[in-house]
């Protein structure tokens, strides 16, 4: 069975990528998983106010307005909280690189030209196959319209595209007006991948202590469907790879991923639940299911179930959404 796949212009023997996360922070861990089958593995990310640095700067911006109001402090982290700093990371890139044969993916997490530039220089020099950009911008200016929030996408990643040789993949949040309209914009500004979806970890208040405090729940399998759907509907229509993240616990999960037309698969949170080793259980239950349905590599079930075929996706969808609703009242019915 032929589990080889191509994604942003490398070749990997297998679709199943560790996406970004505390697992890659040693070289002992990088190690464990391509020993448990990772076809390549995706750094944790590095913050561009970790590459920054400017405590000075940053200080004064986190302490604006502290005295007035000073439960709000606790939405920023203190400086001392970054356990590697942009030193520590491209060595280890560098170690990880020597320490395994599959494809290393640095990840850069930035909101400014210069912190995402220089960076992506000194990743792509530590041997890094290639860059993924961890767009994660909230955009709580109320000035800033859509386009110009967009445009910050599109800039930053032809930015990138420039100062780098190694290819280049970005990773988005569902949250724009026009989904499909953004995908293609990118595509053409020279994405070589997108990764669908980032996910926005929304704080909570402690309210005895009034504080605000971080609230990181692990993905379900039921996560899945947004970026199943959207795979499924920008496969055939765009040059750029997609890989899929969001919802992956178990071999179908990636089997219903490469059937929208993903190119990679991405897990996190089954790796934290489950140890590093759900990665061979993984592609055991993927091929043990490829099997029972007679498709012989991965490349035959790529976009098997997109939507390249419909004419109108968005009445596809408007069908689909009109049946689960019906579907749904007719069980409460009975």
């Amino acid at each position: 069975m032929n589990l080889k796949t191509e994604y942003m212009g490398l070749s990997l023997k297998n679709p199943l990528v560790p996406s970004a996360s505390p697992l890659s922070e040693t070289v002992d861990g990088i190690r464990r998983m391509q020993d448990a089958g990772a076809a390549a593995i995706v750094m944790f990310s590095i913050f561009e106010e970790q590459i920054q640095h400017d405590e000075k700067a940053l200080d004064h911006l986190l302490s604006a307005g502290s005295e007035s109001f000073p439960e709000a402090m606790s939405y920023f982290p203190d400086l001392g909280e970054y356990q590697v700093g942009p030193n520590q990371y491209i060595q280890l890139i560098g170690e990880a690189v020597q320490a395994v044969d599959i494809p290393i993916i640095g990840s850069l997490n930035g909101v400014s030209h210069e912190g995402w530039i220089d960076y992506a220089k000194q990743i792509e020099q530590a041997g890094a196959k290639g860059i993924e950009l961890n767009a994660y911008y909230i955009p709580t200016d109320p000035t800033l319209n859509g386009e110009q929030v967009e445009t910050m996408y599109i800039d930053v990643l032809k930015a990138v595209k420039k100062a780098v040789r190694i290819p280049v993949a970005i990773k988005l949040s569902p949250f724009f007006s026009a989904m499909a309209n953004m995908a293609t914009r990118l595509d053409a500004a020279g994405a070589d991948a997108l990764v669908l979806f980032n996910r926005f970890y929304q704080p909570d208040f402690d309210l005895d202590h009034l504080e605000v405090v971080p609230n990181l729940d692990l993905s379900t399998s039921a996560e899945m469907r947004l970026p199943l759907l959207w795979i499924a509907v920008l496969c055939g229509k765009i040059n750029a790879s997609m890989a899929a993240t969001t919802g992956v616990h178990t071999g179908e999960d990636i089997a219903k991923y490469l059937l929208a037309g993903a190119d990679a698969v991405m897990t996190t949170s089954a790796l934290l639940q489950h140890g590093v080793g759900h990665i061979a259980t993984l592609l055991n239950e993927l091929m043990a299911w490829m099997e029972s349905k007679e498709y012989e590599s991965v490349e035959q079930m790529k976009g098997a179930m997109s939507q390249q075929s419909v004419a109108n996706p968005a009445a596809f969808e408007r069908a689909n959404y009109i049946k689960a609703l019906e579907e749904y009242k007719t069980q409460y019915d009975a």
